[in-house]
């Protein structure tokens, strides 16, 4: 796998998540895969994968919009980092109709030329304050996703002090 192969895979990645198409998307993973989504948690397997664009992005938004820009790959270690600008429309009760648009960075490990870890790191309040939610609603899910930071082992020492 080469850089024009990470490129290859970068644009099945958003058609897939854009088309709502989980199949597809989790097609692109082995079959261990595992999806680390900031807003809805980790998806291991190509199942969980694809109930995860279907069910939970589909069933919360519409009009998916994803771009990525500068992609880096490490052809040795089959790693690969890109930048990127995410879009949707929200369809969930509270804020209907909200566009969402937000920038990150994703990590991309590989196995055999299929993803084998998907990472993202964005700013999560930015998308939150652009739904309009109930300011309670909004903070148990930033205490949530403060919970799991702290619980991740790569920051134990970092949160232990």
């Amino acid at each position: 796998m080469d850089h024009n192969f990470f490129i290859k895979l970068l644009d099945q990645f958003t058609s897939s998540v854009e088309a709502g198409k989980g199949k597809t998307l989790a097609g692109l993973f082995t079959e261990d895969g595992i999806y680390n989504d900031t807003f809805y948690g980790t998806f291991e397997g190509r199942g969980a994968i694809a109930q995860m664009l279907e069910e939970l992005f589909w069933g919360d938004a519409d009009a998916f919009l994803w771009d990525m820009m500068d992609p880096i790959f490490d052809t040795k270690q089959q790693l690969g980092y890109v930048r990127w600008v995410f879009s949707y429309t929200s369809t969930m009760e509270d804020s209907v109709g909200k566009r969402v648009v937000f920038d990150g960075m994703s990590q991309f490990l590989l196995r055999d030329g299929l993803i084998k870890v998907y990472r993202e790191i964005f700013s999560a309040g930015l998308a939150l304050i652009q739904l309009e939610m109930d300011p309670k609603r909004t903070t148990e899910i930033l205490e949530r996703m403060v919970m799991l930071h702290n619980n991740d082992p790569e920051h134990h020492k970092h949160v232990s002090i």
